[in-house]
């Protein structure tokens, strides 16, 4: 799995556009859902890019209230793919934490549908519930996540179950890239606020799925390769932590 991908959420009429520019300018992971309503865009660029299928890492969801094999499918034929990379539950359901749709995964991932599976907006307790009960652990858990917005005692859960933190959301929709001292920060390594909440994403250990419509920003969210947070910045960081969601709510803290 790459260490960065592409949100796509409300992309809509522009998804096959701006995805072909993002593969363009090196993006390998996409990601979809649905409720997007990107996923025949994906596809498209998907088609003409031009690059070998493998080399893209597609992640799809399936809802709560799908029928799993037929949530997979209708991505699939949405998307115009054979397999997707990474499919999870979009959110539990209300009465627990999904037993049969997880179990619906598995046998997708069985048949070659999915590459891997995992899941989105779990809380520690749901994904204990759900290996315990199928004694599968998931690959991935996508949340909302940024240093505004965040758990280490459930990083630290997930680490010591070798479950990867995927981070949606991760410039919180631009609401708080304004915020004084995420500049001041950004301001001392020569980037944009931007990358530095990306770039702490990646030395954290998580992996953000940035949304962008503009080359410039594609090419803006990639550019967190030549420089490091030290640790005395990191903790500067750490302050901003108030369990803030651009959503109204972090469903794991």
């Amino acid at each position: 799995m790459p260490v960065l991908g592409l949100g796509t959420w409300k992309l809509t009429d522009e998804t096959a556009r701006c995805v072909a520019e993002a593969l363009e300018v090196g993006y390998r992971m996409i990601d979809t859902a649905v409720d997007y309503g990107s996923q025949p865009g994906i596809g498209a660029a998907i088609a003409g890019c031009g690059l070998d299928r493998g080399e893209i890492f597609v992640v799809t969801k399936i809802e709560e209230d799908d029928d799993p094999r037929g949530g997979v499918e209708r991505d699939l034929s949405e998307l115009g793919l054979d397999y997707a990379d990474l499919t999870l539950i979009h959110r539990p359901p209300p009465d627990g934490p999904g037993e049969e749709l997880w179990r619906g995964l598995l046998r997708a991932r069985e048949e070659g549908l999915v590459r891997e599976v995992g899941v989105s907006n779990y809380a520690a307790e749901q994904v204990d519930d759900l290996i315990a009960r199928t004694d599968v652990v998931p690959a991935v858990n996508q949340l909302e996540w940024s240093p505004f917005g965040h758990s280490w005692n459930l990083l630290e859960h997930h680490r010591e179950r070798g479950i990867v933190v995927q981070a949606y959301s991760p410039l919180t929709r631009a609401e708080r890239l304004d915020d004084p001292e995420l500049t001041r920060i950004a301001r001392e390594h020569g980037k944009t606020p931007a990358q530095v909440l990306l770039r702490w994403n990646l030395q954290i250990g998580t992996v953000p799925l940035p949304k962008a419509n503009r080359p410039g920003h594609f090419r803006e969210n990639l550019d967190i390769f030549d420089f490091e947070i030290p640790e005395a910045h990191m903790m500067r960081l750490e302050t901003l932590e108030a369990h803030y969601s651009a959503l109204g709510g972090l469903p794991y803290a």
